[in-house]
């Protein structure tokens, strides 16, 4: 401590400025969410946007800004992810807000309600019942004190505190009251130093986008030996290097050069997995659920274990009454008023509180001397004159009945193995004095009346949850930093039945944790860096892990899993490294998350197989023109047509239809299965098309006509294959995309913006007949794709079949 030590009267103004000045605050960067700073550089300072964005400033540079549509895409992918996840952090920070505490301090001799940021090192707290500990102090004083620390240990049970004890920041006062002396501020508070961690940015795991930036990885390796391929072969139409540079013939050059590596990459592919996560996300913002990043929508459709916190997960962190347990055949009369007058008592802790859900007409006499609870003791006393006469004890039954051998203690501890906190209401014939009381003194011949038990209230949708995700084939573990026995019994009413394990027995290596997790799925006295390591065990083999949580002490394990999923009622810095957060704290919202984004993957992979297609039959195109020294036989406009027509409209539409098949591991490969042999059939068709238009000496503008009615016609049947199932809608989709061809070559605005005429009649036949095939081709190529896609989802069943009857 300073020369500035407070005294009983508290900090002198004079000596919370010099500390403010000092750096002594408990001021600190607890933002709850992440930094706009962070949303932009995840949505706009990616690959693809570089790519897409040297091309667009190329093509202004040279003038030709008919042909730079496509980097509206772009900047729509960036827009829509930026605004998103933006809207999701001002959601947040006012849910912070309304739960940000106050501090109560003793300064100059008075008490002061403030900023918790203004609350200084050496400040005296005030703390009564209901307040949070706002920084790490040491008690001077303290009137039967208890405090949760749940939120910080997992441990549901109160701590008693009494003087030179330590109160911890982010633990609540739930019973009698005390004066702290702040320690540790800010940073090196135990709150803030157990989220510092939780506060580093991370993007949330996603097969789709990791996808996606795969193939951009490879396009961009490919990109630009391709692109001078393609642009050496541009200038040698124009007639060579020299005179290509001489005339300025090089810029239509380096326009084709734009429209093959433009082709190469799957434009749309980003913009509408964006969409259809962000759609998904306006659509579970009206159920309640927040999403912060995106590609969380996705995230909990492929996860195969969950992890969920007891305390204010699958319960609401409430004691509820249970039952009452008989020990005798005549108890003693009027304990059905005294259990009334326990749960009255404005003294009463959240256990005994729940007695008056029951037991509602107390004694019509006020008790003469009374005792209240205490963790030390744990349990209370009332002593009645005349209607309950007699002095009644309700407690723990080890502290409250004397004789080891009692039937009614083994009966309680079978009670308690159930997972059920066990109490006895006891009675003895002697009156409790005002003296006894104040010392707290328990009274001889105590006789036992009944035994009662409580348990956690359970949320109401725990259970239908936790069903529909075992049904889903979704591994479940609940942990907790409570008792195992009473993990275990909430387990059970949740429909989970198994033995609590105490976690204090579990291995340190992951390894070691690991094969416990294969075989224990409850667990009790968890710490907090165990939920951390308990997820990174799961996922150490093979699992995708999502953690629920509401407590500090799950930031670390939330923040770890690859989807975090908190409660709107928990801490700021859980909801801040969650990717989920369930605004009405309702558990029931998760099956509906795992349906949107099961929607998103399915409905993405098939519009993959559209945009994957392109670039594939793009950069088979660009190497064999490029070889072959042959004009490249689009312009970036026509390419921006036939995109549009046979993938960008439709696979707006296809992206956001109603799609639940489960998930299946290996979006890329079977992708690529389809759009791979796909391209290589369009690519085909592409080149007899220009090369019989070379036979026939056909100048660029038909040549290019051409290839555009080719490839939007076989590229519009690709879209009929990939839509089977047909619906109405579909079908719809599909009929409109054959109009827009049509009007594409009759409207003439159109066939002038787009450099569409009318081919050689030969030219024109013999591409209608091309194109035929080609559709042929592409139902041969999906029919192959869905076999071998079958023989691969079968082997794993046969091979499981084969290893059970092995003997």
């Amino acid at each position: 401590m300073t020369d500035t030590v407070a005294s009983e009267q508290g900090l002198t103004a004079a000596d919370v400025a010099d500390l403010t000045r000092r750096g002594l605050s408990n001021r600190v960067d607890d933002s709850s969410s992440r930094s706009i700073w962070s949303i932009v550089r995840a949505n706009v300072l990616t690959l693809f946007n570089a790519i897409v964005l040297g091309a667009f400033l190329l093509l202004l540079l040279l003038g030709q800004w008919q042909d730079a549509l496509f980097g509206l895409t772009a900047i729509a992918n960036a827009v829509i992810g930026t605004v998103q996840e933006y809207r999701a952090k001002r959601a947040l920070d006012r849910l912070a807000l309304l739960h940000a505490p106050r501090a109560r301090v003793l300064r100059d001799g008075s008490e002061q309600l403030i900023e918790v940021a203004a609350v200084v090192q050496g400040d005296l707290l005030v703390l009564v019942a209901g307040d949070q500990v706002t920084a790490d102090g040491t008690l001077v004083d303290a009137r039967r004190m208890e405090v949760d620390e749940s939120l910080l240990t997992g441990e549901s049970d109160p701590v008693e505190k009494g003087v030179d004890d330590h109160v911890l920041s982010g633990s609540i006062v739930v019973g009698g009251e005390g004066r702290a002396r702040v320690t540790n501020v800010g940073a090196d508070s135990f709150a803030n130093r157990l989220t510092g961690e939780a506060r580093r940015f991370s993007l949330v795991s996603s097969e789709l986008r990791a996808s996606v930036n795969r193939i951009l990885k490879w396009i961009t390796w490919a990109i630009f030996p391709i692109m001078l391929l393609i642009v050496n072969s541009q200038i040698q139409v124009v007639g060579g290097w020299e005179k290509a540079i001489e005339s300025g013939s090089w810029r239509q050059a380096a326009v084709g050069a734009v429209a093959a590596v433009i082709a190469m990459i799957p434009l749309g592919l980003v913009l509408m997995t964006s969409i259809a996560f962000a759609v998904g996300a306006v659509k579970l913002a009206r159920r309640q659920v927040l999403v912060q990043e995106l590609p969380a929508v996705e995230g909990l459709a492929r996860v195969d274990v969950i992890c969920l916190d007891k305390t204010g997960t699958l319960t609401d962190g409430e004691i509820v009454f249970d039952d009452v347990h008989s020990v005798t055949d005549a108890p003693q009369p009027g304990w059905q008023s005294v259990l009334a007058a326990c749960g009255a008592d404005p003294r009463a802790n959240a256990t005994a509180r729940c007695l008056t859900a029951r037991f509602t007409e107390p004694p019509s006499e006020a008790p003469v001397a009374s005792v209240e609870f205490s963790s030390a003791r744990k349990w209370s006393a009332f002593a009645f004159e005349h209607q309950a006469r007699g002095t009644w004890v309700l407690g723990a039954p080890e502290m409250v009945l004397d004789d080891p051998s009692s039937p009614v203690l083994s009966r309680a501890a079978a009670l308690a193995a159930q997972g059920r906190r066990t109490l006895v209401l006891a009675h003895a014939d002697t009156v409790l004095t005002d003296a006894q009381a104040e010392a707290g003194d328990r009274p001889d011949a105590l006789v036992p009346v009944v035994l009662l038990t409580f348990r956690e209230n359970l949320r109401p949708d725990a259970a239908e949850t936790l069903a529909y995700f075992t049904a889903q084939g979704v591994g479940i573990r609940i942990i907790s930093g409570d008792n195992p026995l009473t993990v275990a019994a909430v387990a059970r009413d949740a429909g989970v039945d198994a033995a609590g394990y105490d976690a204090r027995q579990l291995p340190d290596d992951i390894e070691g944790m690991a094969e416990v997790l294969d075989r224990e799925f409850v667990l009790g006295r968890v710490t907090p860096t165990q939920k951390k390591s308990i997820v990174l065990a799961l996922q150490s083999r093979g699992h995708t892990v999502a953690m629920t949580g509401d407590g500090v002490n799950d930031a670390l394990a939330i923040k770890t899993a690859d989807i975090g999923i908190a409660m709107e009622s928990g801490s700021a810095a859980t909801k801040a490294v969650a990717r989920l957060v369930l605004l009405d704290g309702r558990f029931s919202h998760l099956p509906g998350v795992v349906d949107e984004g099961r929607q998103v993957i399915a409905n993405i992979e098939r519009v993959s197989m559209l945009f994957l297609t392109k670039t594939a039959y793009a950069i088979a195109l660009s190497v064999v023109f490029g070889v072959l020294l042959w004009g490249f036989p689009f312009l970036p406009r026509q390419l921006s047509a036939t995109d549009g027509l046979t993938i960008g409209i439709p696979a707006f539409f296809l992206a956001l239809m109603p799609n639940t098949r489960r998930y299946v591991p290996g979006f890329l490969r079977r992708s690529l299965s389809f759009a791979v042999p796909a391209g290589v059939v369009v690519a085909l068709a592409l080149v007899v098309v220009n090369g019989y238009a070379r036979t026939l000496g056909a100048d660029p503008a038909e040549y290019r006509t051409a290839s555009t009615i080719a490839l939007a016609i076989i590229g519009l049947w690709v879209l009929v294959v990939l839509s089977r199932p047909f619906t109405w809608l579909k079908a719809a989709v599909v009929a409109a995309m054959y109009a827009g061809l049509g009007l594409l070559f009759v409207v003439p605005l159109a066939r002038d913006f787009f450099v569409l005429v009318t081919p050689d009649a030969a030219l024109l036949t013999t591409t209608l007949v091309v194109a035929g095939i080609g559709c042929l081709c592409i139902e041969v190529v999906r029919f192959v794709q869905l076999r071998w896609l079958r023989r691969r989802e079968e082997a794993p069943s046969r091979t499981a079949e084969a290893a059970a009857h092995v003997p």
